[in-house]
């Protein structure tokens, strides 16, 4: 790989810390470019640096990972954060997956795993370690109504609510084109407008709406002009 990943990492765990940052700069393919021991901190070192992945520990003195998620996400939605926790709690997964996490990862997780999901996270994937897979759809199942009790319809076009429909079942871009009939840069258009629309920054986090507000309910029919 000719460019390097960078990744900042933010845990209140020094010794954690440091065996992250021994692991990834055994590899030709990670740039450690700085690290911090709380959520202000992390902040304010993933403004000054921009990297392409923070790595994000959940529960920390002060400013959380869930907190600090937030702000990352809507200040820099270009990068792309994983949280890497104890936690195995459905709540702090959805919670984490809605604040604009790109991925839950246990702390647990195995280092080839680890490191294959930096390369996932940094190529615009999303990932969730296989242990939380069962809280993530018993989330999805078991969705927040929405304050209104309605299906916000109205936001979308007839396309955008097919593609919705197609996001709240984890399709790619590719996989969309092909179910609708379009084409690929034509998908990626539409999803960059649901994007703006909602004010978010991941897919996960608009599958989870789409689930939310009945979207992943309906069946797609290319031809419904919906």
């Amino acid at each position: 790989m000719d460019k390097k990943i960078r990744v900042l990492l933010v845990d209140d765990h020094t010794l954690f810390r440091s065996g992250i940052k021994s692991l990834l700069q055994r590899s030709d393919e990670f740039e450690v470019v700085d690290e911090a021991g709380d959520g202000l901190e992390g902040i304010k070192r993933a403004r000054s640096h921009k990297p392409d992945v923070v790595l994000l520990d959940l529960h920390m003195p002060g400013i959380s990972g869930l907190e600090a998620v937030k702000v990352i996400a809507e200040e820099l939605p270009e990068v792309r954060v994983l949280m890497l926790t104890v936690s195995e709690d459905a709540q702090d997964l959805m919670d984490a997956l809605r604040g604009g996490a790109c991925g839950y990862l246990l702390k647990n997780i195995e280092t080839d795993a680890l490191l294959d999901a930096l390369r996932r996270a940094a190529s615009g994937e999303s990932v969730v370690s296989p242990q939380m897979t069962a809280q993530l759809i018993q989330g999805v199942r078991n969705p927040i109504k929405a304050s209104n009790g309605t299906v916000e319809r109205d936001k979308f076009s007839p396309r955008e609510r097919d593609i919705l429909i197609c996001l709240s079942q984890g399709e790619s871009n590719k996989e969309i084109a092909r179910a609708l009939n379009l084409a690929e840069s034509t998908v990626k258009i539409h999803v960059q407008n649901i994007f703006k629309k909602l004010n978010m920054t991941s897919r996960v986090q608009v599958a989870l709406y789409a689930v939310e507000h009945g979207f992943g309910q309906q069946a797609k029919n290319p031809e419904s002009g919906r």
